[in-house]
């Protein structure tokens, strides 16, 4: 995962760059490449949404 300085401290500044994410019907969150359209990785963990990615409008 990207990260800012200083390093090691767990957190980020920003949204995390050329991704998207987007929900399906069965409400689990994906995760979306900006430029190959491509999806990238299902959360099935739990229904709360990547931290750091864009939310696409529907």
């Amino acid at each position: 995962m990207a990260t800012n300085p200083p390093k090691g401290d767990g957190h980020r500044i920003g949204a995390v760059k050329d991704r998207s994410q987007t929900q399906t019907s069965s409400g689990h969150w994906v995760k979306r490449d900006k430029d190959t359209g491509q999806f990238m990785d299902v959360k099935t963990s739990n229904k709360q949404p990547f931290k750091g990615v864009t939310k696409e409008k529907k």
